[in-house]
């Protein structure tokens, strides 16, 4: 009888892979909960910060970009080791300095770095997933929720005993990067292929095959960035809740998300991709209706529930099934896909933002609930892809656009 078990090498491949999701999730909770002491830090202006902020995500998805060439001479699990130390010290960097232009470039190292961190992670989940032969990516975005909580709570209590930024974030770096750099002693890519091999068919993605995981990236984080960005102020203005509790539905939220990408793997493997995929969308449509139509905090919170719960499957999922759609050339639909993680963050919280200002807020949840719930219309595009496909073969209907 055939031993079907991964074996000791891929088991310690996924540990490790899944140690570093927990460190990048713990760190840019570090920093993203942080912002406000960082502006009082360095005096930054309302104003201002905006620039600050979006240039992050724009530099990130020029790092995402390089990693699909730099992918070409060496191995994700190399470039993963040698960047995920430098996003750390970025952070330490950022809460370290004492004028604007060193935040800039501290935010800047970061911003290309953390393009790089997330787009090779995620190719060494979906190379591990194949060689896996079944699904495993949401316990690795599982991974990275708990380190986003665990990094939150930190924050909270560097807030909470008003803790210097360079207290708060110099013992935590100075524990996390050893502990990056020895689980990355185990990674595992590509089986065993040389970088050569992986690079040879790279010019097979074509973007019109991968459109349709695009655009479900791209919503699901226009959906995440309403709910990090907006929960607070829409339960606090618009529900009328204490200040206190208006904090309440993004910690909510994550728990949320850590516990459905938790179980979410045990979904796919029984009703298959497209079905948790359809069903994480209806439910985040659901849960921005109930925030919309909410008449109070109480229920909003449950709103905010239910959005962990369906927006959790759909980001692990997409970058899965790119692997699936390219399986000779997944590094490069990975980094490709990984750019609209940053169009949806750019995107999300200034159109929610122009729409409340503008409009109210309440028609303003509608906008994500639409465009989340477009994902059941490319859901086929997580159906296994037909052997063969991925090498040249033309693309199947049932991921075509519409």
């Amino acid at each position: 009888m055939t031993d079907s078990r991964p074996s000791r090498r891929l088991r310690q491949g996924r540990a490790s892979l899944a140690i570093s999701f927990f460190v990048q999730g713990a760190i840019f909770a570090l920093l993203v909960t942080r912002i406000p002491a960082l502006q009082d830090r360095y005096g930054i202006s309302d104003g201002l910060l905006p620039l600050f902020l979006a240039a992050v995500p724009i530099l990130a998805g020029v790092g995402s970009v390089g990693t699909e060439h730099l992918v070409k001479r060496m191995r994700p699990g190399l470039v993963l080791r040698v960047v995920q130390p430098v996003v750390s010290l970025a952070l330490l960097s950022a809460g370290s300095g004492t004028t604007v232009w060193q935040l800039a470039v501290a935010l800047a190292v970061f911003g290309l770095t953390v393009g790089a961190l997330d787009a090779s992670m995620n190719m060494l989940g979906v190379s591990l997933q194949r060689a896996y032969g079944r699904s495993i990516m949401l316990g690795f975005h599982g991974a990275y929720s708990l380190g986003g909580i665990a990094g939150a709570s930190l924050a909270w209590a560097g807030a909470h005993w008003d803790l210097p930024l360079p207290t708060l974030y110099g013992p935590l770096v100075a524990t996390l990067v050893p502990v990056a750099l020895i689980a990355s002693r185990w990674y595992v890519d590509h089986q065993g292929a040389e970088p050569t091999e992986v690079a040879r068919d790279e010019t097979t993605v074509s973007m019109r095959a991968l459109l349709p995981l695009c655009l479900v990236m791209a919503f699901a984080y226009i959906g995440d960035s309403t709910v990090s960005n907006w929960s607070a102020k829409y339960l606090e203005d618009v529900l009328h809740s204490s200040e206190q509790l208006a904090t309440v539905p993004y910690n909510v939220y994550m728990v949320t998300t850590l516990i459905g990408r938790s179980f979410g793997d045990l979904g796919v493997r029984r009703f298959g991709a497209v079905a948790v995929v359809r069903a994480g969308a209806l439910l985040a449509g659901g849960g921005f209706a109930v925030v919309a139509a909410a008449p109070g905090a109480w229920v909003g919170m449950a709103g905010f529930t239910l959005l962990g719960l369906g927006l959790c499957v759909l980001v692990p999922q997409t970058f899965a099934a790119a692997g699936r759609l390219f399986p000779g050339a997944s590094d490069a639909a990975v980094a490709r896909l990984n750019i609209f993680n940053y169009v949806g963050f750019l995107i999300g919280s200034p159109l929610v933002g122009a729409l409340g200002g503008a409009w109210n807020y309440r028609a303003a949840m509608l906008v994500p609930m639409a465009l989340v719930l477009m994902t059941i219309r490319y859901a086929r595009s997580f159906s296994p892809v037909p052997a063969g496909y991925g090498d040249g073969h033309e693309r199947p209907r049932t991921v075509d656009v519409g």
